[in-house]
């Protein structure tokens, strides 16, 4: 279950901060999207290592974790980011 729960964890940031870099990229915040670049592949180590050998049940976590990243990472930019107006 360990496995699991860092898979999910390293799936999640990644995802995560793909799509809160995205919106980085989008509006012009270069450090932001610099500071989620390096987020980024440090989650993946871990996955790079461990979905080589991983079990059906560490690949359904690690697709659950891509849906909740993405998700959360829409809802959250905009409210760390609030528009100046």
């Amino acid at each position: 279950m360990k496995t699991e729960a860092l898979l999910f964890i390293s799936q999640f940031l990644t995802i995560f901060c793909l799509g809160f870099q995205q919106q980085n990229v989008h509006q012009r915040r270069y450090m932001a999207a610099a500071a989620t670049s390096v987020i980024i592949g440090l989650a993946q180590v871990f996955m790079w290592k461990t979905m080589p050998q991983s079990t059906p049940s560490q690949m359904v976590t690690w697709l659950a974790a891509g849906p909740a990243g993405i998700m959360f990472s829409m809802w959250l930019h905009p409210r760390i980011f609030k528009k100046r107006g």
